[in-house]
């Protein structure tokens, strides 16, 4: 990757973390990036009509970026697939349910559905990449891997800091494995208080046999509701749904395995 597309992306990726916008002090001095090279780059990215400045000196993302990943998951068919599921799955569960997208080591959101009706509703923001170590949907999905590879996934990655999570969040790797053991024998996923305080949930992949785990499926509430031993009675309808999201799913590009080494495996 050249240098100047390489700056380019970082602060395309930095600006969206930051909707409210970002300083070109900020954003250099951020992604140490000297101040004249990256007051160009965002010249270039607003010519291109990705970056647009707001007050003096400060700069924001335009809606470009979120407008091609919107339309690519139109044209992918991934909504159309997964969303009768998921609206029949939330309506069993009346909690949140979520889609993850496995694309190499990441997890990233991509649809919801929503089946409660009233009170606390576990809500994260669309499209972000969740945390490997303390996230349902990670956990699903490295329970798939050996121990060694499940490593290095959250190794790449970084653990998640509990004060940043939910306090139940692994601080070791040590601790982690012996969590995905115990999903493995239930064959889902369960996580308490570990992805956000007061919130749990649980997550089956998505996998057809034999096959690679193409992403995972979610659901989440809060821990004064959505209890243990709830969660233990949602799990066979949710491995049914994910096992029909698998079987249904390659219609999707974003549900096929891929053997050429994108989809469901390791960056």
């Amino acid at each position: 990757m050249s240098g100047s597309m390489e700056k380019a992306l970082a602060i395309l990726e930095y600006l969206a973390a930051r909707p409210q916008g970002a300083s070109l002090v900020s954003i250099a001095t951020d992604l140490n990036q000297v101040r004249s090279g990256c007051h160009r780059t965002l010249n270039e990215l607003g010519k291109y009509g990705y970056v647009r400045p707001l007050q003096r000196g400060t700069y924001a993302l335009t809606t470009k970026l979120s407008s091609m990943g919107m339309s690519f998951l139109s044209k992918s068919g991934i909504i159309d697939i997964a969303q009768p599921v998921m609206n029949r799955l939330a309506r069993e569960t009346e909690e949140l349910v979520r889609l993850a997208i496995l694309d190499g080591n990441r997890l990233t959101l991509v649809a919801k559905a929503v089946g409660s009706k009233v009170g606390l509703l576990y809500d994260p923001d669309m499209g972000i990449d969740l945390r490997l170590s303390c996230s349902a949907a990670g956990h699903a999905w490295l329970a798939t891997l050996s121990d060694q590879q499940a490593t290095e996934a959250v190794v790449h990655q970084g653990l998640g800091d509990p004060a940043s999570y939910g306090p139940n969040a692994p601080v070791s790797v040590t601790a982690l494995l012996a969590m995905l053991q115990e999903h493995r024998k239930r064959g889902f996923s369960m996580i308490k208080d570990m992805y956000a305080p007061g919130m749990n949930s649980m997550a089956a992949v998505v996998r057809r046999k034999g096959e690679l785990a193409v992403g995972a499926l979610i659901v989440a509430g809060p821990s004064s509701r959505f209890t243990e031993d709830r969660m233990l009675q949602v799990g066979p309808i949710l491995l049914k749904m994910a096992n029909e999201l698998a079987l249904i799913g390659s219609a999707s590009p974003l549900l096929k395995t891929d053997d050429r080494g994108t989809w469901g495996n390791m960056a």
